[in-house]
């Protein structure tokens, strides 16, 4: 069974930033992928960074230039460094991951979601 835990999040000021984290765990053969979603209240669910296995980043139009997602191989492990927030970045973010737990098999997991909100 492959869990995602995410720490960090809070409140901060506009301009400010902040860090997520991400620690996949369990019965991980290879990650295919780990990644950032967000929810806003009344919104969809949206892709905010993207990282695979070869390092190939992807970021949405509206964090670039302000979001980096450096990963940790070794711990298994992806961040989200936000900086310049802004207060449409509030939402539940999310970690996710595309994980082969066995050689021969792979499944999406999810993390739990932490709280990120930016005041004005």
């Amino acid at each position: 069974q492959v869990q995602l835990v995410e720490s960090g999040g809070g409140l901060v000021q506009a301009g400010g930033s902040l860090r997520l984290s991400c620690e996949a765990s369990g019965s991980i053969f290879r990650i295919i992928n780990m990644a950032w979603y967000r929810q806003a209240p009344g919104k969809q669910r949206e892709l905010v960074a993207s990282i695979n296995a070869g390092g190939a980043l992807n970021y949405a139009d509206s964090v670039r230039g302000r979001f980096t997602i450096p990963r940790d191989n070794a711990k298994n492990m992806v961040s989200l460094q936000m900086s310049s927030l802004k207060p449409e970045d509030t939402a539940v973010y999310f970690c996710n991951a595309r994980i082969y737990d066995t050689p021969y098999s792979w499944d999406e997991h999810w993390g739990q979601g932490t709280q990120v909100t930016v005041s004005s």
